[in-house]
């Protein structure tokens, strides 16, 4: 009876059957939906990967989260690079502070492998926080017994003293197995100073190379004098390696007589001995390298088969005190214009565009590395700018372009070199121009021994083997986040002819 009636009433009335039966369906469509809803939240907060108490959640960029949650392939071994210096010089860093109230870096459900003493490996998930930082977030979970505190480790993360962020950064290496015994392993801490007047500056570098660790290598002082228009001064000291002490956890090197130590503040001690080419005339320097606080670039490494190429820049900006004495005669510096980097790898065939310099408030670093046998040479360059308080931005010019009108003699003629540069850059809404102006350079022949950068350099098989170092001035303009940026000051620039 019941479905004739329904059947009846369909066939007097059908549009209002059919308006009746589509709402019916939507009311349980709209239910249906709001039960899975329910569900997922109900899910999601039993699911112990997702992490609570803050605003905003930073990961690697391209990451899919659902594939991370539910251990996808591509999941399994993301990570974010230099975790500490974008918590320490983008996240929780004074520009920041007026939107950023708190940070606190997790790891969660990390796949490790735990090895037992009878050779047995077991799979385990583990997770990982800084508990001060994730109690000022509000996410500490309850703790039933004893107490969870900051250890020295996780202290010296989040809040590293001067000397403490030096030896994190700033150490030395053993070459890697895949160029173990490679006798164009090199590897240098570099500073250079320049005087009040801005008409003379120094080099100076402290280089291990060779077959490190177990072949034939040693140490070597490399000290370079210029004077702007002059002929410049090259002082030379090779050692032995049993005469070198350096560490893979420290950024302390000796070599004989010469050091780089970190003081107690985080200031360099460098101490250079080395007689000069051709005259033996001994020079020695003694100098106090003060880095400026954030200032520094935290290091990156290239490894791409037999290349292998690290770079870190601990004093981008620093001020140097001290002698640097010849024959005994000395000239003083105080708070000269300072900078400090630190290289390491496999040179075989590698070229490399380099500059820095400071620009009124800002101070910038430009580079490229360019193996001879891959595509690296079409690849942009990076700029690196910073200001009083860090870190400010990163451009990638496409190029650098030079006007070759200055003329260097060189052995067997003259060679043509930079006479100015220009680069170019926008993303976004940000711009930037770099222009040099080049007011002296020198080139170096590297397939002669002694090169500025280090005698294990030599002999390289590259096109362009004349390596030109200049000095000059940069002028830096453009905007970031939506400020004016505008600079000039003085710097030094690297490339190759």
């Amino acid at each position: 009876m019941t479905t004739l009636l329904a059947l009846r009433n369909l066939a007097l009335r059908p549009w209002r059957s059919l308006f009746l039966l589509f709402g019916y369906g939507l009311g349980v469509a709209v239910m249906i939906v709001l039960l899975a809803i329910g569900e997922a939240l109900l899910i999601q907060a039993r699911d112990e990967k997702l992490v609570g108490g803050g605003s905003i959640t930073v990961l690697p960029e391209g990451i899919d989260v659902e594939v991370m949650k539910t251990g996808g392939l591509g999941g399994l071994f993301f990570s974010i690079d230099h975790a500490r210096f974008i918590y320490q010089q983008l996240l929780a860093a004074p520009r920041l502070g007026s939107s950023v109230a708190d940070v606190a870096p997790q790891i969660e459900g990390k796949l490790l492998y735990l090895r037992t003493p009878g050779g047995r490996e077991l799979p385990i998930l583990a997770s990982g926080e800084i508990p001060s930082r994730t109690a000022a977030l509000g996410s500490m979970p309850a703790i039933d017994m004893g107490s969870w505190n900051d250890d020295t480790l996780d202290r010296v993360w989040r809040d590293p003293s001067p000397a403490e962020l030096r030896d994190a950064i700033d150490h030395l290496h053993l070459p890697p197995q895949s160029v173990r015994g490679d006798p164009t392993w090199a590897e240098w801490h570099y500073f250079n100073v320049l005087s009040a007047d801005r008409t003379r500056w120094a080099f100076i570098s402290l280089i291990v190379g060779g077959a490190v660790p177990d072949g034939e290598w040693g140490g070597q002082v490399l000290v370079t004098l210029h004077s702007q228009g002059g002929a410049s001064r090259r002082f030379v000291a090779t050692l032995p390696s049993r005469v070198v002490r350096f560490s893979t956890t420290h950024a302390d090197l000796s070599i004989g007589e010469s050091s780089v130590t970190i003081l107690p503040d985080g200031r360099y001690r460098v101490r250079a001995h080395a007689a000069e080419e051709g005259s033996a005339t001994p020079i020695d320097v003694d100098l106090v390298v003060a880095p400026t606080p954030r200032a520094y670039l935290p290091g990156a490494a290239l490894a791409s088969g037999e290349v292998v190429s690290g770079y870190v820049v601990p004093g981008l900006r620093a001020d140097a005190t001290g002698t640097i004495c010849i024959a005994g005669t000395c000239e003083r510096y105080d708070g000269a214009q300072s900078y400090h980097d630190h290289n390491w790898g496999v040179w075989r065939g590698v070229t490399w565009e380099w500059g820095a310099a400071r620009a009124g408030a800002y101070t910038l670093l430009y580079g490229r590395v360019q193996p001879s046998d891959s595509a690296a040479a079409s690849q942009p360059l990076f700029v690196y700018v910073v200001d009083s308080i860090g870190f400010l931005g990163l451009f990638r010019p496409l190029s650098i372009q030079y006007e070759d009108h200055r003329v260097v003699r060189v052995k067997g003629g003259t060679l043509a070199v930079p006479s100015r540069a220009t680069m170019v850059d926008v993303r976004g809404g940000d711009t930037l121009r770099v222009e040099l102006m080049i007011e002296d350079a020198t080139a170096t022949d590297t397939r002669q021994p002694s090169v500025e950068r280090g005698e294990t350099l030599a002999n390289r098989a590259i096109t362009h083997p004349y390596f030109v170092q200049m000095k000059g001035r940069m002028r830096l303009s453009g905007r970031v986040n939506g400020r004016p940026l505008s600079g000039e000051g003085a710097g030094f620039f690297e490339t190759y002819r």
